[in-house]
This record gives C-alpha cells, sequence and structure tokens, in this order.
C-alpha cells in the first residue's frame, strides 16, 4: 500500500515539474484592414398597392413587379441578380370610415455587378411601378481576395505587437503556439429608406457616392516568449 502511494507521489511530482517548465508566452491581438472602391452596388426596392378589393390590388402588384423584372432583364440584369424578399397582403380597418382596404407588398433585391448602371437602372425601377428604395448597399466583387490580404495583414500586426512587447523586456518571441480569427466584416454604407411617390429627380446628377469599403479582420495570437 504504501509503493502504491509513492507511485502516485512521484507521478505527481513529475506532471508539476512539467507544468512548471511550460514555456510562457505572450498574447496579443491583430488587426488588418484594407480599403477597396466598390464596384457593385445592391438596390433593395419595394412595390406598394392598396385598394379596396384584395385581388385587385394583388393584380396590380403582381403587374407592377412583372414590368420592374422585364425591365431589369432588357438592361441585361441576370435572374440570379434579382431576389424576391418577401410578399404580403394586410387587410386593414379604418375607424373613422368603418371600411376595410387591402395593401400589397413586394420587395426585391437587384444585384448591379457594374456599379455605373445605378443612375439607369434606378431610373427605369421608378417608371416601371417601384415606389419605395428601401436601402443601397455597396460591394466588393473582390471581397474574398481582399479578405485574405486583410488577415495576412492582422497576424503580421500581432506578430508586431508582441515583438514590441518581448523586446522592451530584454526578450523575444519565438514560434506562434496558436491563431484564432476574432472577426471579419465588410461594412457596407447604407442609404437610408426613402418613399419614391414623387418624381424622380432629373437634373441627371449623381445621386449615390460609393466613397470606399473596408475589410477588416481581427485576430488573436499567442507566442513563445523567450
Amino acid at each position: 500500500m504504501n509503493l502504491l502511494r509513492l507511485f502516485i507521489l512521484l507521478c505527481t511530482m513529475s506532471l508539476t515539474a512539467q507544468t512548471s517548465t511550460t514555456e510562457p508566452l505572450v498574447h496579443v491581438t491583430g488587426k488588418g484592414i484594407v480599403k477597396v472602391t466598390p464596384d457593385q452596388v445592391a438596390i433593395k426596392v419595394r412595390v406598394e398597392s392598396e385598394g379596396k378589393d384584395a385581388v385587385a390590388v394583388k393584380n396590380e402588384n403582381d403587374t407592377s413587379i412583372n414590368a420592374v423584372i422585364k425591365f431589369l432583364r432588357s438592361e441585361g440584369v441576370k435572374d440570379e441578380d434579382v431576389q424576391t424578399e418577401y410578399i404580403n397582403l394586410n387587410k386593414n380597418f379604418d375607424y373613422n370610415t368603418k371600411t376595410y382596404s387591402y395593401k400589397a407588398n413586394q420587395s426585391l433585391t437587384v444585384l448591379l455587378k457594374d456599379i455605373t448602371q445605378y443612375e439607369t437602372i434606378i431610373s427605369g425601377l421608378l417608371n416601371s411601378g417601384i415606389n419605395r428604395i428601401d436601402g443601397v448597399q455597396f460591394k466588393s466583387s473582390k471581397a474574398t481576395s481582399l479578405k485574405a490580404e486583410a488577415r495576412v495583414k492582422a497576424i503580421l500586426d500581432a506578430k508586431q505587437r508582441a515583438e514590441t512587447y518581448a523586446t522592451a523586456i530584454g526578450q523575444s518571441i519565438g514560434k506562434a503556439v496558436q491563431i484564432s480569427e476574432a472577426s471579419a466584416s465588410v461594412p457596407r454604407p447604407q442609404l437610408r429608406s426613402a418613399n419614391f411617390a414623387m418624381e424622380a429627380s432629373s437634373d441627371g446628377g449623381e445621386t449615390i457616392a460609393p466613397g470606399e469599403l473596408s475589410i477588416i479582420v481581427s485576430i488573436s495570437a499567442s507566442f513563445e516568449l523567450k
């Protein structure tokens, strides 16, 4: 029995010794940012129709949506770049007149892979029956490759931070023992929702300013400290 206790004690001491000699680490974070001018734009549009008869309202709404889709096809927008977001028909009661009315909504998201089409497409959509624009998102066709570039920048930033800390205390860093990605994002500026029941601007000027997108990757990493 005493031999068993001695064996357990020796094993415990061995594990403790191994733990105490574990390589010290420096834990840091890093961020990589890549900026790009957007070359694509996604437009979320909607057709709203109202009336006293549910069938007539729905038919009117469908007619407008069909006209919109035909217009987009005529401008070379592919079917896979046009997506229906939702379709609904609501019955409303007016307590003042004690009557019912119906409102139909259909929403589409249109992806323009050529951002220079924006002005032409917006004008055509309004003329085809669209009466609301619910948002605009700018995108880049190079987002995947640029995100990879941002990841490289993030790990190099983390390594530089680790080296700065190590140098400050007269040490150096070794290999990376752990790397994890905290987040990767492509912020997309959005234009606010707008009601376009009024006449569209006809001055021929530009109505959007795409600016730049910032593709951001944040990571955490651990390096050996020597």
